[in-house]
């Protein structure tokens, strides 16, 4: 019986393994992809949606890719990043085990139980929201300055697109 959950366990948590969802633009305002929205001349927002299992870390690099592509597009070299934020579920979706205690009466008998119970979640689940990575960028005029919060548009682009997308 161990075995057999160990087993079913196993095969769970193999099947959760998700790979990196497709970078490219999105076709709505809630489906994945990316999308910009301009908010001045040189202000932009740039999203990057996808199913809420995708790893947050990646959601950040394409939304950043999307930003130095956006950049360039504007015939720019580098933006300024001026704030990050994340939306939809941030809990982590693998399995997981609980454990609980009880007791009660009713007239002159008593009980009392305890249980454990796993949850192994299976399937990408009808109700699951989309998790979202938005930047908040503008454009830089004349040299990049040596900030932190400064990117250089071509060697971010370069950067993450070899990391994140392959190529």
């Amino acid at each position: 019986m161990i075995r057999t959950l160990a087993f079913a366990a196993a095969l769970a948590l193999a099947a959760c393994a998700t790979s990196p969802p497709p970078y490219g633009a999105a076709s709505s305002s809630t489906s994945a992809g990316y999308s910009e929205r301009q908010i001045e001349s040189n202000r932009y927002f740039v999203t990057y949606r996808a199913p809420g299992g995708a790893d947050v870390d990646v959601l950040r690099d394409y939304a950043l890719l999307r930003a130095s592509e956006l950049t360039l597009q504007n015939g720019r070299s580098w933006f300024w990043l001026d704030r990050q934020t994340m939306e939809g579920p941030m809990r982590r979706s693998g399995p997981s085990i609980g454990i609980g205690a009880g007791g009660g009466s009713y007239g002159g008998s008593g009980g009392g139980g305890v249980g454990v119970g796993i949850n192994i979640p299976i399937g990408g689940g009808g109700g699951e929201r989309a998790r979202a990575a938005t930047v908040e960028i503008r454009f830089g005029e004349g040299p990049k300055p040596d900030d932190a919060n400064a990117y250089d548009a071509s060697s971010t682009a370069s950067s993450l697109r070899a990391r994140v997308v392959g190529g």
